[in-house]
């Protein structure tokens, strides 16, 4: 927050220096803690908020051990972000990455037609249209054959990655809004619902018979509202978990899977209101939730849905993603300053904080690696808007 050239910070110096920092920049900004007693020069490369040029300025700064509280240093978004612009969709729903071909893949929800497609470098490769109300995605076991779930076409689409190009569609029924769609070896399970009148159930497409077969009304005694969110370990038994978002508290169910069919093994109101996303460890053992109403990402064993664990993220946190081989988790919030928390699984603070944009919000489920670690991919939206833009943060432990 300072932009002199060179302060020894003072008590009697924090006013004026505050007060002239809101004036040269009035946009959101984050911070960073420093130790007492250290001197250390920084580069900060803000933009100025009155001729959006960039303004730099080396600051030299001394934390004097008389201070009684640490000193907040400005920050601005994350270095190793590059920013792509907009994906030419007005909303956005979903993304999956395939690591084979090195491409993502992203949709808009039901107001839009279409899958854009990216490289890792964030690069749109191709627009895939005709697919009606493109919202959840999932790709087959070996990332040949990419699933959308068309909640404004009653059917789920089948696209080769190679070509891009669709290779089958599968009528679920007239009404059926398929909407959030999970894996669980050659089954694409998906959540559906055009409605919320309670009338939300679970579907298959079972891909392993010829030809691949639809069966709906697949969740048991459980009711949903609307089409339930839903995530899975991609084992031929699961579990696959299922969520209703948007709900005061949100119910979620564990279900294994025996014989092509879901049984629920525990359930519960246990993640608070406004369930916005979900995420399973790699053995499928822990259960990761970000949800509106809570000041962390909670774990959850799924053999009985008891606690293991949580991590803080400030209000609002909407998306978490596990990495693939379990030992990372990022957490993001809808929040205009730091937006991403990035946890060792199990540790106690987070390992970094991102602040991807300062002027949009984390958008729900916003929030998928790629290439391992090495890279991590976040959507934001305006703080009023909806039309995204894809993040891609390199090197995002940096």
């Amino acid at each position: 927050m300072i932009f002199a050239d060179r302060l020894d910070y003072q008590p009697e110096a924090r006013s004026a220096a505050w007060d002239a920092t809101e004036e040269r920049y009035p946009f959101p900004i984050s911070y960073r803690y420093f130790p007492l007693g250290e001197s250390r020069s920084f580069v900060n490369t803000s933009r100025n908020g009155d001729r959006g040029m960039p303004s730099v300025r080396r600051i030299t700064l001394t934390f004097l051990p008389a201070v009684a509280a640490s000193l907040l240093i400005a920050t601005s978004p994350n270095a190793n972000a590059e920013t792509r612009g907009s994906l030419g969709l007005p909303a956005y729903a979903d993304t999956v990455v395939d690591e084979t071909n090195h491409r993502v893949f992203i949709s808009g929800g039901k107001s839009t037609n279409a899958v854009v497609v990216t490289d890792f470098s964030g690069n749109v490769r191709k627009t895939i249209s005709g697919q009606y109300g493109a919202t959840g995605l999932a790709l087959s076991a070996d990332n040949r054959t990419l699933y959308v779930a068309q909640a404004s076409g009653d059917a789920i689409s089948a696209i080769d990655t190679t070509t891009l190009t669709e290779t089958a569609r599968y009528a679920t029924g007239a009404q059926t809004c398929p909407t959030h769609l999970a894996r669980t070896e050659g089954t694409i399970w998906f959540g559906y619902g055009c409605e919320e009148n309670w009338t939300g159930g679970i579907g298959k497409l079972d891909t392993a018979t010829t030809p691949p077969a639809v069966t709906l009304d697949l969740q048991g005694d459980a009711q949903y509202q609307r089409a339930p969110l839903l995530t899975a370990q991609p084992d031929a038994d699961g579990p696959v978990v299922a969520g209703q978002p948007q709900l005061s508290p949100a119910n979620i169910r564990v279900y294994a899977v025996t014989a092509g069919k879901l049984e629920s093994r525990g359930a519960g109101n246990v993640v608070g209101s406004d369930l916005a996303d979900l995420s399973l460890s790699p053995d499928g053992a822990t259960l990761y939730t970000a949800s509106g109403s809570r000041d962390h990402v909670e774990a959850f064993a799924t053999a009985d849905l008891s606690r293991a664990g949580a991590y803080h993220t400030g209000s609002y946190p909407n998306s978490v993603a596990t990495s693939a081989d379990g030992k990372y988790l990022a957490t993001g919030v809808r929040n205009p300053r730091d937006d991403a928390y990035l946890y060792k699984t199990g540790g106690a603070v987070p390992e970094n904080t991102l602040n991807i944009t300062d002027s949009g919000v984390l958008a729900p489920r916003g929030l998928t690696w790629a290439d391992g670690t090495r890279k991590l991919l976040a959507i934001t939206t305006p703080p009023n808007g909806t039309t995204p833009t894809l993040h891609v943060i390199n090197r995002p432990f940096d």
